[in-house]
């Protein structure tokens, strides 16, 4: 199924030289850059706020690269980001910052219409005025990639998928804000002729995540031996697509993408929030015993649900495989695996977040 944004043909390769990536300090965006630098020959800069998840050691094994540049500036702030991008003159942008946590989203709203919102008018408003100044030839090369989430959607049933063209149902402060934003790239194709993508992806997952969301938190705590929270009964379903898979696919879509489409990028591994606990569990005990010979398991402790937490989320990612040629490399016993190889070796990376900035506590208990 696909959309009906624009166009449903394929575009030839469109090889961007310099890509100015927001958010390049978080999860996804530090693995979109490490793969940009280390597999493609372009140039990154990376414009970050550094707020509470933005850790610049993410990227530490491309930091003395000289085709990597960071600038600390705030999406929001209209006078920085025309600077930089005036200055610095992009091929691309591919726009990742954003508030993410729906739990952080339930505790304080207004973090999220900020930045998610407002920020995101303000780079399409500044990119569009930036592009007045190219030649023809550069102003029609020229993308804008805005990543969003499958949360936009709202929640299924126990059957079906989320499509390209499925209405939008956010039920989350988080999810709202990111569907206001998806509107807004929408506008500024059909009204301005920005040449924007768009994605909407499935739950990620791998080294590198800031510790408040389910995967890293369950295996930091276990590892702690602190109680594994589980919401409600744990059968909430999600679709799990390793970080690194991801990064792959968006580099696909600025390379290859229609402008006014957008893609769904899932990992194709349904998983109730239940297993996907034992399966940290599980790999835990096989790779680091509990010195009380006990299994991780017994930590797992089910607590009050999340308000409105949707039940289930599912990505149909046909288009991006037959249109664009892409799909996940991982599955999730692999994903896994090496996310719990990942952070059993590297507690330098998340010893000091967990320390002195989050150190496991309940988000978004209120309603």
């Amino acid at each position: 199924m696909t959309s009906n944004l624009g166009f449903s043909h394929i575009a030839p390769m469109h090889i961007p030289s310099k890509i100015l990536v927001t958010g390049g300090a978080g999860f996804i965006g530090s693995a979109l850059i490490r793969y940009i630098i280390q597999k493609t020959p372009h140039t990154v800069l990376n414009v970050d706020a550094l707020t509470y998840a933005g850790n610049l050691t993410s990227l530490r094994e491309i930091d003395g690269d000289p085709r990597y540049a960071f600038l600390q500036a705030d999406i929001a702030d209209t006078a920085a980001i025309d600077h930089i991008i005036s200055t610095w003159k992009p091929d691309a942008i591919m726009h990742l910052a954003a508030e993410s946590h729906v739990d952080r989203s339930i505790d304080g709203p207004a973090a999220f219409v900020q930045t998610n919102v407002v920020g995101t008018c303000n780079l399409l408003q500044t990119a569009t005025a930036y592009r007045k100044t190219l030649t023809t030839a550069e102003q029609d090369a020229f993308r804008f990639l805005h990543i969003s989430t499958d949360e936009v959607y709202g929640s299924l049933g126990p059957e079906g998928y989320f499509y390209e063209d499925t209405p939008y149902a956010p039920r989350s402060p988080y999810s709202a804000s990111k569907a206001a934003s998806d509107h807004f790239v929408q506008a500024w194709w059909h009204t301005y002729g920005l040449p924007v993508l768009m994605t909407n992806c499935s739950n990620n997952y791998g080294p590198y995540h800031f510790p408040e969301k389910l995967i890293p938190l369950v295996l930091l705590n276990a590892l702690h031996e602190q109680p594994l929270p589980v919401y409600g009964k744990g059968d909430n379903i999600r679709d799990w697509l390793y970080v690194e898979d991801h990064a792959k696919a968006l580099y696909r879509v600025l390379s290859k993408g229609i402008p006014g489409e957008k893609y769904n990028v899932g990992g194709n591994c349904e998983r109730t929030n239940l297993e996907v606990v034992q399966t940290i569990c599980d790999l835990l005990d096989a790779k680091k015993p509990r010195v009380n010979g006990k299994s991780y398991r017994d930590l797992i402790t089910f607590v009050a649900d999340r308000p409105g937490h949707d039940h289930r989320y599912a990505i149909d990612a046909a288009k991006i495989r037959d249109q664009l040629g892409w799909e996940p490399e991982h599955t999730f016993e692999t994903g896994m695996h090496d996310t719990v190889e990942w952070y059993l070796h590297n507690d330098w990376w998340w010893r000091p977040i967990r320390e002195e900035k989050y150190a496991g506590e309940r988000l978004g208990a209120k309603a």
